[in-house]
């Protein structure tokens, strides 16, 4: 493939970047309307759990949402003209099926009686956000008034997340642009830039055609900003490196290209598919903000490397004069090959050092804590945010974790159900037991107020007590804090399916790279490290309070779980990433005949400089992040960005060749079934023969 690419773009370098030219235009029209047109309700749920059934059933008996799905805190006693107003204005909207308006001593008045909640059922066929919407517009401008619930939240972190990918756009772009003409020099600088546009726009052209038949989650594209230019800039370094460094050999542009596109090439590929399979782990969860981040993230390696390919080869031809050459250095020269040599003769010392390094940044994770997503997300200044937290604050008789139970029995089993219910409101921690009432379609619902907010301890273990109460007939425990709980165990659940799927992958892309077994685990072994030392940064920062104010946050007390999985499979994919590039080198020059500790001194002097530079660059992408409103993205934003960082500076060029030199010859050890089945599979997807060598 690489030399009919390489043919295509000697022989017509102007159709071919004529091609390129055109797919550009039409991925940029088609992906540039993506933003704001995805939306995925209660995308961080478990849609198969018993809350969402619970939800379903109640919702589809009585046609109006499970409960309250917007709340308008109104800055005035019950029965006042601001209340009476809000109410009017609540009931006006066609979505909405039934408004609650406070009385004087009711749950929805605060404890100084100044302060009042309306709230608002909504009609279950309509759309949430829609209604939401609108109600936002209606209510602008109304003073004393702020829109709180579930759907003005939702709405909320859709918009938020919309407003931080221009924000992320407007702060990595231009930093992106400065250091790549820093790394590059001259016109090279525009080859990146060119790659990482059609990526992004590429992608979010792909993912907009995938969210006509699933419906994708807009955090999506915040992923595809950070992955998609952090991939476009590494492999574009590492294919304009490569063809200067031919160049430089005295090779005319033809063959430096067919020499670009048969190494850098191969390893481009390597990594857009290790990259993909890491991300693609997360469609193994039920929850679709995970399955979301998961396409976007094997769309966006796959576009990236596509973009490579495509846009690079007839830019390197038509741009060669203009390029430079890199004059290759002495066999045994360079500040890479200089700190790999020092590293190779204290091995153990170095090892013992850079892995403790890695420790004590790990080390707060032992402490690390789950929390979810719910409106405290949401930066300060939100209404969803301000009513959430106002109703926490001053109305100690609002059901802040409302429960409800959805009892499957007929009409006239409404003794039995009543009996059930008094034992649910007898469950330490639940503030009585409100029903039940018979919705229809052999569908009772059952309230159980509990105080506390959802995701607290004591409010879990309600909810566990709760579930554990026998029913006569079949019941199922709904609401926000069931739903939480619901979600976790998904996870839990799924967690381990997602393990074994990301080993085997890895495993074998890099078996099928190598040839060796000792070399893939190695590199799980590195990966865990990574994402273990980010974890526990970001739980420092962000559970525990450390520095959170130098990034406009404050101490969470836990990590939003589903989020942290989309880190750390980024992490994993990023670090195998860096693997691949430093592995393909040594290979490369181990096949060639050096020994294996040149061969290793010599893949660092090569990948060193590049690796450095497309680390900080990603960091920088992937960093931008920390500017969002909502903490998870934050989170997201410093634990990926320090893990590439690490995984560069400390695992690639402390930890990888020292441990290598210990072990020397047995890095390419594979049993001898293996060994024969990579002879004949290698060679097919272009990879040589691995020569063995005593261990």
């Amino acid at each position: 493939m690489s030399q009919r690419l390489a043919s295509i773009a000697t022989s017509h370098p102007r159709r071919f970047g004529l091609v390129a030219l055109v797919t550009f235009i039409v991925v940029a029209v088609i992906g540039s309307a993506a933003p704001g047109s995805f939306d995925v309700p209660r995308a961080f749920v478990d849609p198969g759990s018993d809350s969402t059934h619970a939800r379903d059933q109640i919702e589809a008996a009585s046609g109006q949402t499970a409960e309250p799905a917007v709340v308008a805190l109104v800055d005035g006693a019950p029965g006042s003209a601001k209340v009476a107003a809000a109410a009017k204005t609540l009931e006006a909207d066609p979505g909405v099926a039934r408004v609650t308006r406070p009385t004087p001593g009711s749950p929805l008045v605060s404890a100084d009686g100044r302060k009042s909640m309306v709230t608002a059922t909504l009609d279950s066929a309509a759309k949430e956000t829609a209604v939401a919407e609108r109600l936002i517009n209606d209510f602008d401008g109304q003073a004393g008034v702020e829109l709180g619930g579930n759907a003005v939240a939702q709405t909320q972190v859709s918009e938020q997340a919309t407003t931080d990918l221009a924000t992320a756009e407007l702060i990595a772009f231009p930093l992106l642009a400065l250091l790549t003409f820093l790394f590059f020099r001259g016109v090279a600088a525009l080859l990146p830039l060119a790659v990482g546009g059609t990526t992004v726009l590429g992608a979010f052209a792909v993912l907009r055609a995938v969210n006509e038949a699933l419906a994708i989650s807009p955090f999506a594209l915040n992923l595809v900003i950070g992955m998609g230019l952090g991939l476009a800039v590494d492999y574009s370094l590492l294919s304009v490196s490569r063809f200067r460094e031919e160049m430089g050999r005295g090779v005319d542009p033809p063959q430096a290209l067919l020499a670009t596109l048969r190494n850098a090439g191969h390893t481009v590929l390597f990594s857009a598919i290790t990259v993909a399979a890491a991300l693609a782990c997360l469609c193994v969860f039920p929850q679709r903000f995970l399955v979301s981040m998961g396409i976007g993230g094997i769309v966006v390696a796959l576009v990236a490397a596509a973009a490579t390919f495509l846009v690079l080869p007839p830019l390197l031809i038509l741009m060669a004069p203009r390029l430079g050459k890199v004059t290759p250095k002495p066999e045994g020269t360079g500040r890479w090959y200089g700190l790999s040599k020092w590293v190779m003769r204290r091995p153990v010392v170095t090892a013992i050092g850079a892995a403790a390094i890695m420790f004590v940044l790990a080390a707060p994770t032992l402490g690390l804590n789950w929390t979810g997503v719910d409106a405290t997300s949401l930066p300060q200044g939100q209404s969803a945010r301000t009513v959430f937290e106002t109703q926490q604050r001053e109305f100690p008789n609002a059901d802040a974790s409302p429960v409800f139970v959805a009892v499957d029995a007929a009409q006239g089993e409404g003794a039995q159900v009543t009996s059930y219910s008094r034992q649910l409101g007898e469950v330490p921690g639940v503030e009585g037991a409100g029903g039940p009432t018979y919705l229809g379609d052999g569908v009772w619902r059952v309230e159980a107020g509990v105080p506390g907010a959802p995701s607290s301890d004591s409010v879990q273990r309600v909810i566990t007590d709760l579930r554990a109460v026998p029913a006569p007939f079949p019941a199922l425990i709904g609401g926000s804090a069931a739903e939480l709980k619901d979600s976790q165990a998904a996870v839990t659940n799924s967690v381990g399916l997602a393990i074994v799927l990301l080993v085997l992958l890895t495993c074998t892309a890099l078996w099928l790279m190598t040839g060796s077994v000792v070399l893939p685990i190695k590199a799980l072994i590195m990966n865990f490290l990574t994402l273990a030392a980010a974890t526990g940064i970001v739980v420092f920062v962000f559970q525990e309070g450390n520095l959170a104010g130098l990034f406009g946050a404050e101490a969470q007390g836990g990590i939003e779980q589903t989020d942290y999985l989309v880190m750390a499979a980024i992490v994993f994919g990023l670090s195998t990433d860096y693997g691949v590039f430093l592995l393909t080198r040594i290979k490369e020059s181990r096949d060639r005949g050096a020994s294996d500790e040149e061969a290793i001194a010599a893949g660092l002097e090569h990948t060193g400089g590049v690796v450095s530079a497309a680390a900080i660059l990603l960091a920088i992408a992937l960093g931008a992040f920390v500017t969002s409103g909502m903490v998870f993205l934050k989170e997201l934003g410093l634990g990926a960005g320090a893990a590439v960082l690490l995984d560069a500076f400390v695992v690639r060029a402390l930890l990888v060749p020292s441990l290598m030199k210990l072990l020397g010859g047995a890095n390419w050890w594979s049993p001898r079934p293996l060994r024969r089945l990579h002879e004949r599979v290698g060679p097919a997807l272009g990879v040589p023969e691995v020569k063995s060598s005593p261990a």
